[in-house]
């Protein structure tokens, strides 16, 4: 097989998402790691890519930038597992230079950074991913696929929350330590963390832009500088209404991302936790259990789903989705061919950047309504 030759930028010996990403393109042998700037510093770059036996090892990613753009065989697409802040000078350094860039989320740290991103993605002959994993849940797509059939009618009530407890206590470890510093995070704590997936998704399966919200934010960790705690009012383009939980002090709750979307004529409610199975409830009927690759799941569920039913897929495959899904694209790119996909692109970044900066400007003014700008 033709593997896709893949560098990383950030993802070290002690970072948690990196790890993922790198399963993530190895599930379906699409992608070779070959190259990396693993870490802030030469030495723990060294020392991390020397663990991974990777190829060629860089002290920063620009160094890595330019040395990988001028080699025959250099990568054809870069991951961005670093923390927010440095999201968008790196992916600046190798859109410029034609290499593809699959980043993790958010976008970016600042809403500046965001739109100066999206401009040089724009004027990049290069692809730009962005990764949204939840988006590559097999019954996430069932939900979409029904939602744009009309199974439920036109949306009236969106509710999604995303808790955690794991910053219940103040936590001085290096996945804690990073999330809750403004100027590496972003003005958003929880909001940016995990209120971007919550919104990505209620975006991604009813179809809807939020044009604006009302949001409370709170810190509730004595001395922490960004939210902890977020309640988000939304209000949707076409009318539809919507709820926005997202919490990283919710004990007893590890990764409990949960929609419920409700329309005209019936609802249907997904849980990350319980990932294989959606309820699709329509007006007057009982309730029907909809099972990954069961009775009732349809074609957009089946392209991403790669076991019989009742064996379960989630948080790997969801990403290992997005990766393959970006093999797909770069190959096409490589023949001047385009590929229809469902991944999440830097527009929908930008979305979810805007809808930070709108809840803490929200917050700032006593939960004032503030617009969106489309």
């Amino acid at each position: 097989m033709d593997r896709i030759k893949l560098g990383m930028v950030g993802g070290g010996n002690d970072a948690f998402i990196g790890a993922v990403h790198r399963i993530a393109s190895r599930l379906d042998d699409r992608y070779e790691l070959v190259a990396g700037a693993l870490s802030s510093t030469p030495e723990k770059s060294r020392e991390s890519g020397e663990a991974l036996g990777l190829a060629r090892i860089y002290d920063d990613f620009k160094q890595m930038a330019i040395r990988e753009a001028r080699l025959k065989d250099g990568i054809e697409v870069v991951s961005i597992v670093t923390p927010n802040h440095m999201h968008y000078t790196t992916a600046r350094e190798f859109l410029k230079r034609g290499i593809h860039v699959i980043c993790d989320k958010p976008l970016t740290s600042t809403l500046a950074d965001a739109k100066k991103l999206m401009k040089a993605a724009e004027g990049s002959d290069a692809l730009f991913i962005l990764t949204h994993n939840y988006t590559g849940y097999p019954m996430v797509r069932q939900a979409r696929e029904m939602v744009a059939k009309g199974e439920i009618g036109k949306i009236r009530v969106v509710q999604v929350e995303y808790p955690q407890d794991w910053l219940t206590i103040h936590q001085d470890f290096k996945q804690a330590e990073w999330r809750t510093d403004p100027a590496r995070s972003g003005a958003g704590g929880s909001t940016g963390d995990i209120g971007t997936h919550a919104h990505n998704l209620a975006c991604f399966i009813t179809g809807l832009e939020v044009e604006a919200l009302a949001a409370d934010l709170d810190a509730f960790v004595p001395g922490r500088q960004v939210d902890d705690n977020g309640h988000v009012l939304l209000r949707f383009k076409g009318g539809a209404k919507g709820m926005l939980w997202c919490s990283q002090v919710a004990p007893g709750n590890e990764n409990a991302l949960r929609i419920r979307i409700y329309g005209e004529t019936g609802g249907l409610e997904w849980a990350q936790e319980d990932p294989n199975y959606l309820w699709h409830t329509p007006f007057g009927e009982p309730k029907r259990l909809i099972t990954r690759n069961g009775a009732g799941a349809g074609e957009a569920a089946a392209q991403v789903s790669r076991v019989p039913p009742g064996h379960p897929e989630g948080y790997l495959e969801g990403f290992a989705n997005i990766y393959s899904e970006a093999a797909d694209m770069i190959k096409a790119h490589r023949e001047g061919q385009e590929v229809k996909t469902l991944l999440p692109t830097v527009k929908d970044g930008l979305r979810g950047v805007q809808f930070v900066d709108a809840c803490v400007r929200s917050s700032a003014r006593n939960a004032a309504w503030v617009t969106i700008p489309n």
